[in-house]
């Protein structure tokens, strides 16, 4: 039996939308089982040692958008390496993925998500507008009302705060992050490893 895959994904990553596609497609194949973990990139990132993009040396903000530009290339993916909302908080998408993940399964979830990811990355979306939300649910044909109330219970911030919790412990500091069997991996440039785990 094909062994569980945490996915721990901030919505607002680049790198997250690049390798979204490629991901699932792979544990599609595989028949895995996603335990789909969104989480406070903030947080993690405050622990872990990462740093915000306008506080990188320019030498390292540079270089990000050169790899950019290759994934998307590669990838064959829009993506505008200048997008209107971005820095964006991707707290209120995560809480929506999560709802949606609670009422209406993973796949739907996971769908759920790369849509947020395109709307960031490649339609000029903000994601931290109650009614840009709404409407990627809708267009999932999803009950965006509905789901962006139920991401404001106290059981979805629990949730929220436990992926956090558990990407820190399982010494998360990148994304996306994928762990399998306790082996983790960092990126969406890893996906040919995470599918050797997988076919192991």
């Amino acid at each position: 039996m094909t062994k569980p895959v945490e996915y721990f994904i901030a919505p607002q990553s680049p790198y997250a939308y690049l390798g979204h596609e490629e991901f699932v497609a792979i544990v599609d194949k595989h028949r895995a089982q996603v335990l789909l973990k969104p989480f406070d990139a903030v947080k993690v990132f405050s622990v872990s040692g990462g740093v915000p993009v306008s506080q990188r040396p320019p030498q390292r903000q540079a270089y990000r958008l050169t790899e950019l530009q290759r994934w998307s290339t590669y990838r064959q993916l829009p993506l505008n390496l200048h997008p209107a909302f971005f820095p964006v908080s991707g707290d209120a998408a995560a809480k929506l993925i999560i709802a949606t993940q609670l009422a209406h399964g993973t796949d739907t979830a996971l769908k759920l998500a790369g849509a947020i990811g395109r709307a960031v990355w490649a339609e000029e979306k903000n994601i931290a507008d109650d009614q840009t939300l709404i409407a990627l649910a809708d267009s999932a044909d999803l009950n965006g009302k509905q789901l962006l109330a139920a991401s404001a219970t106290d059981g979805v911030a629990a949730d929220y705060a436990r992926f956090t919790d558990e990407a820190i412990a399982a010494n998360v500091f990148g994304i996306p992050w994928y762990r399998i069997d306790g082996e983790n991996f960092w990126g969406q440039d890893r996906l040919e490893f995470v599918e050797r785990a997988l076919s192991a």
